[in-house]
């Protein structure tokens, strides 16, 4: 599940442990010599009890490799502010958010170039043209609602205006939550065009509880009724679905009357190396470990995600669950690098359209 937290692995806890074991300049010698790795990460993959993706995953890295790995995690673009602060004394050798983010980090300079064992399996789309970022873990956005509550799914924007939803739906903040800057791009898309989007989204915004940034703590507050409906992603809400019994996925139709089949679009977990890491040599070894066919086979079973390797065809149930979930649902493209270049203009239009 989704936290805004901080979290290490290999029994560090603490903001001043992990403060603590992170001392020295970025890229050190003494450093490089470390058997640990750092990962700033977009929560998602990692699980509420120690069941997540990256728990299993990391596990397995210490026990083959004996380098342990430091974990930390919160929202897309808290994650990329914080290692653009850090650029002086660089902390972090693995970055994973969803896109813009891993755009804009390229942007920014956090990243290196290297090309992970394995990437050459990933499509195009899914990796940088530059060699910086791949796709570690394929995601689609969507939204959750509570089941109970509503015998059916919404199935169009415009039934989230319905006064049964006022102080029952809430979204994750543009510009700090992945899912919530994807939600803009979502809207922007369906509504054809930024003016149509922002105009509903002030709409909306007498139904929306309030910020949150922290996407996956809208779903457990969707599963008590306390939400009705809330944004999300499928690999996040697939894997908290088995937990949460309430919770269903659901995607908005296009266009503002719903006509057409309901859309979505690809959110996947892209992970690269951070320039000037204190311990590049091991974040290269877990790059590539995270996308061995092994653990890309474990992504639907244990993650709940979809492996961008295409090689990896998972046939086990999540896997043929999540393919369901899927099924009728258009997949456009969005134009990342626009989105990155043009992200705070989004933000700023949409903070001026709700008074947010």
């Amino acid at each position: 599940m989704r936290k805004n937290t901080l979290t290490t692995v290999a029994a560090v806890t603490g903001s001043l442990a992990l403060a603590a074991t992170l001392t020295g300049c970025g890229g050190s010698s003494a450093a490089s010599d470390d058997k640990v790795v750092t990962v700033y990460s977009a929560d998602g993959l990692k699980g509420e009890n120690g069941d997540g993706w990256y728990d299993k995953v990391f596990k397995d890295f210490t026990k083959k490799t004996g380098i342990k790995v430091k974990y930390v995690e919160g929202g897309s673009g808290e994650m990329v502010q914080r290692a653009v602060r850090e650029k002086v004394n660089t902390q972090a050798d693995v970055l994973v958010t969803l896109p813009p983010f891993i755009q804009q980090a390229d942007d920014k300079g956090l990243l290196t170039k290297y090309t992970p064992k394995g990437s050459d399996q990933v499509d195009g789309a899914d990796k940088s043209a530059k060699g910086t970022w791949t796709s570690l873990v394929n995601n689609y956005f969507g939204f959750v609602y509570n089941k109970k509550e509503l015998k059916t799914a919404p199935t169009t924007w415009e039934q989230l205006l319905d006064a049964k939803f006022k102080n029952k739906l809430q979204y994750s903040t543009p510009g700090v939550a992945g899912d919530g800057t994807a939600l803009l791009v979502k809207a922007m898309h369906d509504f054809g065009g930024k003016e149509q989007a922002m105009a509903y989204l002030k709409k909306l915004q007498a139904n929306n509880v309030g910020p949150s940034a922290s996407t996956g703590k809208l779903s457990p507050k969707v599963d008590k009724g306390e939400l009705l409906a809330a944004n999300g992603d499928v690999q996040m809400n697939y894997a908290q679905s088995k937990d949460m019994p309430n919770l269903g996925i659901w995607f908005p139709k296009k266009g503002s009357g719903g006509s057409g089949k309901p859309s979505s679009f690809a959110l996947p977990y892209a992970g690269g190396l951070v320039k000037n890491a204190p311990h590049t040599a091991n974040g290269k070894k877990l790059l590539d470990f995270m996308l061995d066919a092994k653990q890309q086979r474990e992504v639907s079973s244990v993650g709940g995600g979809f492996s961008p390797r295409a090689d990896v065809q998972a046939t086990d149930d999540d896997a043929v669950a999540l393919a369901k979930i899927m099924d009728g649902v258009q997949i456009f493209e969005p134009d990342w690098n626009d989105v990155a270049k043009n992200l705070q203009t989004y933000v700023d239009d949409w903070k001026s359209a709700t008074g947010s």
